[in-house]
């Protein structure tokens, strides 16, 4: 079990009352150096945004990496997304809001820092926007990433009519 699923079950009793969260597959596994380090590679289909799928990577930290730099119960904040349609899009009961919506988490402390991937619906441009970014109860991060899928053109499905 990786250090991040690890983290990720732990964490759920912690998160019993949040919203729920797309699932991962493992698609991809990168070793990075001798010590056991891995990058792995996520794909997360949106839950209520069928026919969109996020990749994400992450950082692996490795037991050695954790006994030798200490810090155990936390991997880095380094991440990245890249969301493309795999399929026909068919857009459920989304936020409009300016603030979005959650679509993912996974723990990449013990407790206290989150792992996110937020939907945001650009109207004006006709653009789904997906931000990720760790949260954390103590010190916010400034790394984070977007990826975005223009349905300008496109056969898009909305189950409760296109927003006005």
């Amino acid at each position: 079990m990786t250090s991040l699923k690890l983290h990720a079950a732990i964490a759920a009793s912690f998160l019993a009352l949040a919203p729920v969260s797309a699932s991962a597959e493992i698609v991809g596994k990168v070793g990075v150096d001798w010590t056991g380090n891995d990058i792995l590679v996520d794909a997360v289909p949106d839950p209520e945004v069928s026919g969109v799928t996020c990749h994400v990577t992450y950082f692996d930290r490795s037991v050695i990496d954790r006994l030798r730099n200490g810090n155990w119960f936390e991997d880095p904040s380094n991440n990245s997304i890249a969301c493309r349609q795999t399929g026909p899009i068919e857009i459920g009961n989304i936020s409009l809001s300016e603030g979005g919506e959650e679509v993912f988490r996974a723990g990449l402390s013990l407790i206290w820092k989150k792992l996110v991937v937020d939907r945001i619906y650009d109207k004006k441009n006709d653009t789904l926007v997906y931000l990720i970014h760790s949260r954390e109860l103590t010190d916010g991060s400034a790394k984070m990433a977007i990826s975005t899928i223009p349905l300008f053109g496109q056969n898009v499905t909305w189950k409760n009519g296109k927003p006005k």
